[in-house]
C-alpha cells in the first residue's frame, strides 16, 4: 500500500473507490497496484 499526499489522480482510475476508517481516508481497488492511503 502506498502513502500518498493526495488521492485525486487515483480516483480517477476505473474500479477505484474511496473510504474512510477511523479518519482515514483509504483508496481500494480491484488492481492491488492502486491500494493507497492518505498520510
Amino acid at each position: 500500500m502506498k502513502v500518498r499526499k493526495s488521492l485525486r489522480s487515483l480516483k480517477n482510475k476505473p474500479g477505484a473507490q474511496v473510504l474512510r476508517r477511523n479518519g482515514v481516508t483509504f483508496m481500494i481497488n480491484k488492481n492491488p497496484r492502486f491500494k493507497a492511503r492518505q498520510g
